[in-house]
């Protein structure tokens, strides 16, 4: 199954205002750009705890501020759900009510549905008991509704990055599907008038949602490479692309080192700032899987503590060798 969650983690963390013109344009219209926005994912993962999902997510906590005459400032809180779950609506109504208790601000939550399912568009969460009742209502977009050949002449950098998601659903690990589409997306990208910085990034995402093995990574590659010398246009040159791969390979570290600390947080709560560092600190791939492994087997943060100092001096012994 194809991973979305981090290349749409990171696709809000850098296109977020074109995410909200995309997707939900009035609200990006009432929003003072002018004064910035402030992505409050700490805050969000305590309040995750709080609610005890122990679930991983595309959840986003953003502050923003209105463009009204008093100062006045909500809470965005987006979420982006790529599969079928019974407990959707539920989780949106916890964290909402959540962020309220926390902050007594505003609080603006809003879905974007990444499912195959047609007929699931979950809007509302309602409860009801002997008069009692309570009721939360929020926006929804789905991305089955965006037709792609529409998407492609959509200059929005989330146009791109929906067609991506969209892409690697029709592909359903079939390479030459993928391939193709995957080439033409990206050639896509040279005709909607974006600049370096914008055509490397959305690269880098379309490779996170988009991945194929190593031969037809190679021909297209190949392709990308023939395309930019014809366009004179060297954008996604070997040293980017070099650098795009260890960014891939930097967001399965990342997620790894989140994962195991979340896991953490979840079993034993108090989780020093002192181990979170380590962890922090590890770039081994395999090492992280196997640290992930002991996040949920370990029974007690001091042994995990024990088992980590363990590795990481197995792990410098080797490299010492190696050298």
């Amino acid at each position: 199954m194809t991973e979305y969650d981090s290349p749409w983690k990171e696709s809000i963390s850098l296109y977020f205002r074109d995410f909200l013109r995309f997707f939900y344009p009035l609200i990006e219209a009432d929003i003072e750009w002018q004064r910035g926005f402030e992505f409050l994912d700490v805050e969000l993962q305590k309040i995750k705890r709080e609610s005890e999902t122990g679930k991983r997510e595309v959840d986003k906590l953003v502050k923003v501020w209105r463009k009204t005459g008093e100062e006045q400032w909500v809470f965005l809180h987006v979420e982006i759900q790529s599969q079928r779950r019974s407990d959707f609506q539920e989780r949106i109504y916890l964290y909402h009510n959540r962020i309220f208790d926390r902050y007594r601000k505003s609080v603006v939550s809003v879905a974007v549905l990444g499912d195959e399912e047609k007929k699931w568009r979950p809007k509302s969460y309602k409860r009801e008991l002997w008069g009692c009742r309570a009721l939360l209502e929020f926006p929804v977009v789905k991305l089955l509704d965006y037709d792609i050949d529409e998407l492609a002449q959509n200059p929005n950098p989330l146009a791109a990055i929906v067609q991506a998601h969209r892409t690697a659903q029709i592909a359903n690990n079939n390479a030459e599907v993928g391939y193709a589409n995957k080439l033409s997306l990206i050639k896509s990208l040279y005709e909607r008038g974006y600049g370096k910085n914008d055509i490397v990034q959305l690269f880098r995402l379309i490779d996170w949602f988009i991945a194929l093995p190593k031969f037809e990574e190679e021909r297209l590659w190949q392709e990308i490479q023939t395309l930019e010398e014809n366009k004179k246009m060297p954008y996604i040159t070997s040293v980017e692309r070099r650098g795009i791969e260890k960014g891939l390979q930097q967001g399965q570290v990342t997620k790894g080192q989140d994962d195991i600390v979340r896991i953490l947080e979840f079993r034993f709560e108090d989780v020093t700032q002192e181990l979170r560092q380590i962890i922090e600190k590890l770039d081994d791939i395999e090492l992280l899987g196997n640290l992930l492994l002991q996040a949920v087997a370990t029974p007690s943060l001091d042994e995990f503590e024990s088992v980590v100092s363990q590795n990481v001096a197995e792990s410098e012994s080797k490299a010492e060798e190696e050298e």
